[in-house]
């Protein structure tokens, strides 16, 4: 609690027995000494707060008070405990020294007590019936803060919200400042010091208990390694840390650690372990399936049938949607007694709006005795029904003469709400085109409930509960296909049958159609019918059947937008990233943010276009395939489709070199880009650039792939270039490698040597970075002829610095340093100062290999040097790492430690996961090395925890170093564990490291 705060010095304590005279355990002062309960309250003084989750502590507002002698605290800690209750002579001389009390016990604690009033605020220390009581203000202490949160946590888990429990749980455990009653004196505080720390560990395997619950188990592997090595009797941590290790992934480990449990116990306790410690190995070993969190879906309301009604059938095979189903037939079961509840369902075409809400109106049919009324209102098609019509149509079903019925639209829906009075009707209006065209049907009556379908949302329709309805989970929809098709046509095919209901997007008519397709066609198989679907195409041809055609419904939309809309509709089809951002939408269609924003907008409330998140839009995949093939129909002239896609690869170019620039100031690489038309974005600071590039890593890479034309080809590469961010974090490598492959090839295809020796250096840095070296390599090599071929000098520098990384892995360091300072020559020809920096740092870690020590520390402090001289602040933490990894070569365990959590933390910042995982792998080493075993096992499981350590050569050689400080532990099984799986790695590899693994599963016995 005293985080941040400047402490007051202290006064002296002189010794008790020089304040008064008494002997032996006598009472002590009442109210009549003047500091009695007269003085309890004073509520216009600030209230003092204290602290016993760490050192006893006060402060009044932000001020920390001096608390005195470690005996004086121990009589503030003993009040604070007793929660506001009065402890006597006898029982505070107990707590603070026990059976051997000094003879002048009484008069050492009327000092403490003189003092501590004199210190704390009017009222806060009382003296009452004999003896002296703290009254603190409701949440003043930080114990019965923990204690609270820990009772709310406690009723969050029982009602189900982990969540919340969760983050009480942890805002408990963040009140603990080190241990508790540090360096109080007594009995009492021992005793009270240990029920603490106990208290803190039950906490602490309750949050891991609620960690593993909400899946991060390989988070918690690093924390409970850590905590087990501190307190290896204790079961209850050590059965989480098999069942996060089993969640994992990681079953050998797992099993090992209970082998090293089972040891430990006997070893030193003479007992085995615990019955749930046992079970918990026995269903490791079974594998069993409960281990993983059940799931238990809610129950589908029963439906009832009642007369009258005009409700169409249900269909037979209605499948899943259970969450609508309930959330809607709630809404309608509470009708009774409201005014009237309406529910307006939307969504694309296609979608199932109409069969959830059939369905769900023949399931509340029980609680509309009076009947239910249906209409198609065909909103979606050139000529929707008029209100004034439908209503007559009502009023004739409610029993009205035909005679009865007035002409106006007004005096009917009068009439239609009089009719309605005192009556429980259910109204189903289905397809509607718009609020307006709906205000005049609603019912309006107590006991009455109207449920509306339509593609529109109805933001306008006052006091309506909104559904938007989504496409079906995977589940639903390969149900919805299994029921249609047979289930013994799909059992043999399940991957088949995926890959039908995926290429259908989960659209429930889609996937309705294809089944029917199928059904009706006995000599296709499923795979037949998969393979149809996959060429994209073709799929909206594929998907008709009789007078159900998914392009049918979705052209119904389309027909109605305004020229505008179409054309926005059009061309954002065209992108092919899994969303679009407001920002890069403008730049597709040559708008202005706010022309787009509303454009885009009008086609969210047509349900064409969704909403992913503020400022984010998609398109359900067959939607997009249907606004491409209106792209290729009606956008005139057709140049105008790859001029929009031209303007979104300029704004990904151009706001993404502005990133690269933010991050590497005075790197030379965005000098080397190509120009573009668009400015891009503008960003204020790092974080905010660093959000844009990984919130658009997906739709970056899609546009990589999808301009790789000759018009558009070095644009980009150069896009790759100044996205390389997204490979070195981690999260996007894999796809990150893809687009670069693909770029290398069209850049190879067209001959362009240098687009293809920049797209070669990009895919040789993943490759590195994940262990391929030889395939790095490579594409060094041919890097290499190119950029001699095209004179780019961005290629020659980049490409012999990565060579030299390569070589350095594959341990051919002489190789290594001549790529290395044949990369800081071209960088200096260049003026690129980062570049000049990188292949220093880089030098350094090959010198140091080679055992030249003193000039590898050397070059990486010149390397950090250059990074310092630029600001380049990301750039900083490789410079720390080189030259953290040569101090702790040399010896220099502390300075080395510094370097490595300084360039930790940039790593952090800047969300370089993958370099991030390397930092902690290094920091465990200099554990290691100098016997800080528990930390270096803890910095080693959180290097595995980021998975992405640098591909499986990389944790290959975590997981030797985890096993090495787990066996100097104790905890042998499990080393062998993690030995045995480094091994496999590294001999499914060929790496000479398993040489290495061999020797330590496998020691040579000395004679």
């Amino acid at each position: 609690m005293a985080a941040g705060r400047k402490d007051r010095p202290s006064g002296a304590d002189g010794q008790g027995a020089r304040s008064g005279a008494a002997d032996g355990h006598g009472a002590l002062p009442g109210p009549a000494d003047g500091h009695g309960a007269a003085q309890d309250a004073d509520a216009a003084r600030p209230a003092a707060r204290f602290s016993v989750l760490g050192p006893v502590r006060a402060w009044l507002d932000e001020e920390q008070l001096p608390t005195g002698s470690p005996q004086q605290r121990a009589l503030l800690a003993a009040l604070l405990l007793r929660d506001g209750r009065t402890a006597t002579a006898s029982e505070l001389i107990d707590a603070i020294w026990g059976e051997e009390s000094p003879s002048q016990a009484l008069a050492a604690i009327r000092t403490y007590a003189s003092r501590l009033r004199k210190v704390l605020p009017p009222g806060a220390l009382v003296s009452e019936s004999g003896g002296y009581a703290v009254r603190a203000a409701e949440g003043a202490l930080d114990l019965t803060e923990a204690e609270k949160l820990w009772h709310t946590a406690e009723r969050a888990r029982g009602l189900g919200d982990l969540c919340q429990a969760r983050s009480l749980v942890n805002k408990a455990l963040s009140l603990w400042d080190g241990e508790p009653l540090a360096n109080v004196p007594g009995p009492y505080a021992d005793a009270q010091r240990t029920r603490l720390e106990e208290w803190r560990l039950q906490l602490l395997e309750s949050r891991l208990d609620m960690d593993l619950e909400q899946g991060c188990h390989a988070e918690s592997v690093s924390e409970l390694t850590a905590l087990t090595a501190a307190h290896p009797l204790r079961e209850r941590l050590r059965e989480l840390l098999m069942l996060a290790l089993y969640r994992s992934g990681r079953q050998a480990e797992a099993l090992a650690v209970y082998a090293d449990t089972r040891r430990l116990l006997a070893d030193e306790l003479g007992v085995d372990p615990r019955p749930g410690l046992q079970e918990l190995q026995q269903r490791i070993l079974q594998a069993d399936p409960a281990l993983a969190e059940p799931s238990a879906p809610a129950a589908e309301p029963s439906a009832g049938v009642v007369r009258p009604a005009q409700l169409p059938a249900t269909v037979q095979d209605f499948t899943g949607r259970v969450s609508f189903v309930k959330e809607l037939s709630d809404i309608l079961s509470t009708a009774e007694g409201r005014v009237m509840a309406v529910s307006a369902l939307a969504g694309i075409g296609g979608v199932g709006k109409t069969t959830l809400a059939v369905h769900v109106a023949h399931a509340a049919r029980t609680h509309f005795p009076d009947g239910q009324l249906y209409v198609d209102l065909q909103g979606a098609g050139p000529r929707a029904a008029e209100p004034e019509t439908v209503l007559g149509a009502f009023l004739r079903a409610l029993g009205t003469a035909d005679s009865a019925i007035p002409d106006s639209l007004e005096e009917r829906a009068a009439l239609y709400r009089s009719v309605l009075d005192g009556r429980r009707v259910l109204v189903l209006l289905d397809n509607a085109r718009d609020a307006a065209q709906v205000r005049p049907l609603l019912p309006g009556m107590e006991g009455c409930a109207a449920l509306v379908t339509s593609r529109m949302r109805m933001v306008d329709l006052a006091g309506a509960h909104l559904v938007d309805l989504d496409v079906m989970s995977p589940d639903e929809a390969l149900s919805l296909f299994t029921k249609i098709v047979g289930e013994e046509r799909v059992a043999s095919e399940r991957e088949a049958a995926l890959d039908v209901v995926a290429a259908c997007g989960f659209l429930p008519l889609a996937i309705r159609i294809a089944a029917s397709r199928l059904a009706a066609r006995r000599t296709w198989t499923v795979s037949t019918l998969a393979a149809k679907l996959a060429d994209e195409r073709r799929r909206l041809d594929e998907l008709q059947a009789g007078d159900l055609a998914v392009e049918a419904t979705f052209e119904l939309g389309y027909g109605q937008l305004e020229p505008v809309q179409a054309r926005a509709f059009r061309l954002l089809g065209l992108a092919d990233g899994p969303d679009i951002s407001l920002a890069a939408a403008a730049a597709v269609l040559d708008l202005p943010l706010e022309d787009t924003e509303d454009l885009l907008e009008s086609l969210v409330d047509t349900s064409l276009l969704e909403s992913a998140a503020p400022g984010r839009y998609r398109y359900h995949d067959l939607v997009r395939l249907y606004a491409r093939a209106c792209a290729e129909r009606d956008e005139l002239p057709p140049s105008e489709r790859e001029a929009a896609l031209s303007r979104l690869l300029d704004f990904y170019l151009a706001s993404a070199a502005r990133v690269y620039a933010i991050e590497r100031p005075g790197d030379r690489t965005v000098d080397h880009l190509a120009a573009t038309r668009h400015a891009g974005l503008d960003f204020s600071d790092d974080a905010k650039a660093l959000d844009w590039l990984h919130s658009e890593a997906a739709c970056i890479l899609a546009c990589v792939q999808q301009s790789l034309g000759k018009n558009t080809l070095r644009r980009a590469v150069d896009l790759l270039l100044a996205s390389k961010d997204l490979a070195e974090s981690g999260a996007s490598s894999l796809r990150y490698e893809a687009a670069t492959c693909a770029a290398r090839d069209a850049a190879g295809a067209a001959r362009d040597a240098y687009g293809e020796g920049r797209a070669r250096v990009s895919l040789a840095q993943v490759l590195s970075k994940v262990g391929r070296f030889e395939e790095a390599a490579e594409e060094l090599s041919r890097a290499a002829e190119l950029a001699a071929e095209s004179g780019d000098p961005w290629t020659g520098g980049n490409a012999p610095n990565e060579h030299g990384i390569v070589a350095y892995c594959l341990n051919r360091y002489d190789a290594a340093e001549a790529f290395f300072r044949t990369a800081v020559e071209a960088f200096r020809a260049d003026g690129n100062g980062g570049g000049e920096a990188s292949a220093l740092c880089n030098l350094s870690r090959a010198l140091l290999a080679m055992g030249r020590v003193s000039q590898a520390i050397d070059l990486a402090r010149q390397g950090a040097a250059v990074y310092d001289d630029l600001g380049l602040t990301f750039r900083l933490a490789n410079a720390r790492y080189a030259l953290g990894i040569a101090l702790s070569h040399a010896g220099q365990h502390t300075d080395a430690l510094a370097q490595l959590t300084g360039a930790l933390k940039i790593f952090v910042e800047n969300r370089q996961r993958l370099w991030e995982g390397n930092a902690h792998y290094r920091i465990a080493e200099v554990h290691f090395s100098a016997r800080r075993l528990s930390q270096a096992a803890q910095h080693a499981e959180q290097a595995l925890a980021t998975g992405c350590v640098g591909g499986d050569w990389m944790r290959a050689n975590v997981l030797i170093l985890l096993g090495r400080s787990l066996d100097s532990l104790g905890q042998l099984d499990r080393a062998r564990a993690c030995w045995r799986e480094a091994l496999a790695i590294h001999e499914r590899a060929g790496a000479p490291e398993a040489v290495v693994v061999r020797a330590l599963l496998h020691p040579v016995a000395v004679a």
